[in-house]
């Protein structure tokens, strides 16, 4: 991997209403090739983190850079333009629109590769081919979040960020969904995901962050976070100490 991130954030402080910070200072680095998990207690500002660093909310202060380069004042659409996707928790398909459609939704930038682009991300997700004159309204909540995600990953990006992918799914559907995520990381996209399930988030993640009350308060590879004894017994329960 190269050295230098291929997305740093630095000392990121922001929040929803003015004078109440929900982020307070908080570093995230993500090298080239790499899946990072972000875990932490409801309200530590994971969600917020992932949504700062897509432009959907101003920061306060703090830098956020793309291969070296300042992407703090880009909006979303110029996000998606530099080389990165965003997953929604909800919300995270157009359930009027057939799948196809809705993959179309995410190539709309460049609509003349939309042939070559679907071949790659069904040879992914083959449901998405299978299902691809069905519409997401009516599909499972595992099959949008496979919809959901393969329309982040149309535009080819280089980075996508995925705000709890496995919320709401089966024990099954939970498992596809890690499965989906490890296999777009060996495509070659790196992966910044947001998680409530932190045992199985940081059993795939190569790097994870704690957070809790909008700082860093823990941060190392997954398998040494699994094994950190503070983690186990503040983030991860009785259930991680028991495996």
């Amino acid at each position: 991997m190269n050295d230098a991130p291929l997305l740093a954030a630095e000392a990121v402080v922001a929040g929803y209403l003015p004078e109440v910070n929900i982020l307070n200072g908080c570093d995230l680095h993500l090298a080239r090739g790499e899946i990072i998990g972000i875990i932490g207690p409801n309200g530590a500002g994971k969600s917020t983190l992932v949504k700062a660093v897509f432009g959907l909310l101003p920061i306060r202060s703090g830098t956020i850079e793309l291969e070296g380069e300042d992407i703090v004042d880009l909006r979303a659409h110029e996000m998606v333009s530099r080389g990165v996707g965003y997953v929604p928790q909800t919300r995270n398909v157009f359930p009027t629109l057939t799948v196809e459609e809705n993959l179309q939704m995410g190539l709309y930038q460049q609509p003349r590769r939309f042939a070559e682009r679907l071949r790659a991300v069904a040879d992914l997700f083959p449901l998405l081919a299978q299902r691809r004159g069905q519409r997401a309204g009516s599909l499972s909540g595992g099959e949008r979040q496979v919809v959901a995600m393969g329309r982040a990953l149309m535009p080819e990006p280089k980075v996508l960020l995925l705000d709890e992918p496995s919320a709401g799914l089966s024990p099954v559907a939970q498992d596809d969904a890690f499965a989906r995520i490890r296999a777009a990381n060996e495509a070659g996209v790196s992966i910044v995901m947001v998680e409530q399930n932190a045992r199985r988030c940081l059993e795939i993640a190569h790097r994870g962050y704690v957070l809790d009350q909008g700082r860093n308060v823990h941060t190392g590879t997954g398998r040494e976070l699994l094994r950190d004894e503070a983690v186990v017994e503040l983030y991860l329960g009785t259930l991680a100490r028991a495996r």
